[in-house]
């Protein structure tokens, strides 16, 4: 098995999708540092993370042991789930089957779960006036998504049967049910693992990670300005 003797630089804000990585380190035991960047003070936009993350959205790592001993950094917090779980040969199956059961589930997160929760979020809880079509919208797709988990975990444990970076990728979304609208008594299966899931010490430690510096993002209006008015540059 693979060790970690330097510790990994994560660049992080304690976000859904922050969580991931903090989770997924927080599994591993590997010693990692937290360097916070503030996106409400739009400090994703600062040349040095941008060197590291081009999208100007974080999570990000360096980790000064990466392949050939040489430093590697590594943005986009799927790409970074399946980095560490081909480093360090946990939570991410070897066999071809098996890696592609939990690609398809991190896939989902990525490209449904995640998104469709997050626009839930912004027109329930930060749009500047209601828009019933959209709130309608979001909140139904993310009730199908939910649908679509607890049919899925009607059979097994966890996303992609055994433990693993899709689950990882998902929870953090889920704690966030009762703003999307939801309620987990609606999914029974998908609520027995969201509980099995909170109770792992890693998930309750990776979740706790900055939480002091979460503020109410519905009263900070210049957080909001920098978050959502973003164009390229």
């Amino acid at each position: 098995m693979t060790t970690q003797t330097k510790s990994i630089e994560l660049y992080f804000w304690p976000t859904p999708n922050g969580w991931k990585i903090t989770i997924m380190l927080e599994e591993l035991g590997v010693p990692y540092n937290v360097n916070y960047i503030n996106i409400g003070k739009g400090e994703q936009f600062e040349p040095a993370f941008l060197a590291i993350s081009p999208n100007n959205r974080m999570p990000a790592i360096i980790d000064p042991e990466g392949p050939d001993g040489a430093p590697i950094s590594v943005f986009e917090s799927g790409a970074i789930l399946q980095y560490l779980g081909r480093k360090f040969g946990q939570f991410y199956p070897a066999d071809e089957r098996g890696r592609v059961e939990v690609d398809q589930w991190l896939f989902w997160q990525m490209g449904g779960l995640g998104p469709m929760a997050g626009q839930a979020h912004h027109f329930r809880q930060y749009a500047p006036e209601q828009v019933p079509y959209a709130i309608e919208r979001y909140t139904n797709e993310v009730n199908r998504l939910y649908g679509v988990m607890d049919r899925r975990l009607a059979d097994r444990d966890f996303l992609a049967g055994e433990y693993s970076i899709a689950d990882m990728a998902s929870i953090g979304w889920v704690r966030s049910y009762k703003k999307q609208g939801q309620d987990l008594k609606d999914f029974p299966h998908l609520k027995r693992w969201f509980e099995t899931l909170t109770e792992r010490p890693a998930v309750e430690k990776g979740c706790s990670i900055g939480i002091e510096y979460r503020k109410n993002l519905a009263d900070d209006k210049n957080a909001q300005k920098v978050l959502f008015g973003q164009k390229a540059r």
